[in-house]
C-alpha cells in the first residue's frame, strides 16, 4: 500500500524543521556504478553541484554527515574535501551510525533528512523527519519516503535536495 509521498505543503513543512542533512554514498552522491580502474582501485563520479550544494547547507549552519553500507577511501577524500565530519562507512546496521550522529549533535528525528536509495537504508528512512529517495531508487524504498527527487543519484539529486531545503528555510525567514 502506497501511502507517501506527501503533499509539496507537509514536505515544506518538514524542510522548515532540518538541520541536519544525511546521505547515502552509493546511489545517492554517486550514479550507484562501481568503476574501477585496471589495478583494482575503486574509482566514483560525484556531482560538483552536489558538493556546491552541501557547502551551501554549511554556510547556514545546516549539518552534513555521510552513512554508507559500503567502505571507500574515495568516499573518505571526498568527505574531506567538502568538510564533512560525521563520516560512517561499512554500516550495515545505519541506525546505530545515526543515534551516533544524532546524540554527537542532539538532534531530533524531527530535524534530521536522509536521503537513500536502497532497501539497507529504509530503517533509517522510516525514523527521521524528512525521508527522501532519488529517483533512480528501488520501489520498496520510493513507496516508504516523504519525497523522490527528479533527478537520479549522482546526478544532481543531492542538489536538487538541499536547494529545497534552503529554498524553503529562506522563506521560513522572511515570514518571520
Amino acid at each position: 500500500m502506497k501511502r507517501r509521498p506527501v503533499p509539496l505543503s507537509q514536505r515544506r513543512q518538514k524542510a522548515k524543521r532540518i538541520r541536519y542533512l544525511l546521505l547515502d554514498v552509493d546511489g545517492v552522491m554517486t550514479d550507484g556504478i562501481l568503476y574501477f580502474d585496471e589495478s583494482g582501485r575503486e574509482i566514483k563520479g560525484f556531482s560538483i553541484y552536489d558538493g556546491h550544494g552541501i557547502r551551501l547547507l554549511q554556510r547556514v549552519q545546516i549539518g552534513v554527515g555521510i552513512i554508507s553500507g559500503r567502505t571507500s577511501a574515495v568516499v573518505s577524500w571526498r568527505a574531506k574535501e567538502l568538510g564533512i565530519e560525521d563520516v560512517h562507512q561499512g554500516s550495515r546496521d545505519k541506525l546505530a551510525a545515526y543515534e551516533m550522529i544524532r546524540a554527537k549533535h542532539h538532534l531530533e528525528d524531527e530535524s534530521v533528512a536522509f536521503v537513500g536509495d536502497d532497501l539497507i537504508d529504509l530503517p533509517l528512512l522510516r525514523r527521521v523527519g524528512f525521508s527522501i529517495a532519488v529517483a533512480s531508487a528501488v520501489d520498496a524504498v520510493k513507496q516508504e519516503v516523504d519525497w523522490i527527487t527528479k533527478k537520479r543519484g549522482g546526478e544532481g539529486a543531492v542538489r536538487e535536495v538541499i536547494d529545497f531545503i534552503l529554498s524553503v528555510q529562506a522563506s521560513k525567514t522572511r515570514e518571520a
